[in-house]
């Protein structure tokens, strides 16, 4: 059975995937963000585009301040673009502003993992808000002699672990449904759809890497407590 140091040291290369996924997003992003799509239609008009055939008129598309803030709000239907991908007409916002709108998608036919995910958000703050405060403390106090911020670090990252696995169909389901209406709209031609799909998947590989970082986190805590 994997011990407790197996699993610490496996958390540096799970830092260095994470890194990796992020760096990744970032070149693949800002690459395809020089490339203009033939359409011209901006991230707004794909979004919109792409809900309307779905018959999706109650979401409301607004843009927001940041890189790469894009979100869709179910419990409000708001579909957020970040600036550069409200107004632009490259591939990596269109291909963005797409993803989102299949969200939005997700919403209106009652996808099954993304209700799942929605139910776990409220758990997953609340794990996210006292996991800082538990870590400092073990780091501190040492785990080994507090059962108890133990058991609340592993309830924590389990919450969080299940939250990422969810959240994975969510958003490879939602690049699929992004690739398949920007080309039976005509928003994308099939010979740019490479850099659409660049882009989409190294935003996946981000999601993965949190996945992967609370999964060795929990496993790592849950050997500590093996170890009482």
């Amino acid at each position: 059975m994997f011990g407790s140091n197996f699993f610490l040291l496996l958390l540096i290369p799970t830092f260095v995937f994470a890194l990796y996924a992020q760096m990744r997003v970032s070149s693949a992003y800002a690459k395809n963000a020089r490339i203009g799509s033939r359409s011209r239609i901006t991230g707004a008009e794909a979004a919109q585009a792409v809900m309307a055939r779905a018959g999706i008129r109650d979401v409301e598309i607004v843009r927001v301040p940041g890189h790469l803030t894009d979100h869709y709000d179910p419990t409000n239907k708001r579909l957020a673009l970040s600036e550069e991908n409200y107004f632009g007409s490259s591939l990596a916002a269109l291909g963005v502003a797409a993803h989102e709108a299949g969200h939005a998608i997700q919403h209106k036919v009652g996808y099954s993992a993304l209700k799942a995910r929605m139910a776990l958000v409220p758990m997953t703050m609340i794990a996210s808000k006292i996991l800082p405060f538990v870590m400092f403390g073990g780091f501190f106090f040492g785990f080994s002699g507090a059962g108890l911020l133990l058991d609340i670090g592993i309830m924590c990252y389990l919450a969080l672990t299940v939250f990422h696995l969810v959240t994975l169909p969510v958003e490879f389901d939602a690049s699929r449904r992004a690739r398949v209406e920007l080309v039976g709209l005509g928003v994308i031609e099939r010979d740019e759809m490479p850099g659409v799909s660049q882009t989409l998947n190294a935003a996946a590989l981000t999601y993965v890497a949190a996945f992967v970082g609370s999964l060795v986190n929990l496993l790592y805590l849950l050997s500590l407590r093996g170890r009482d």
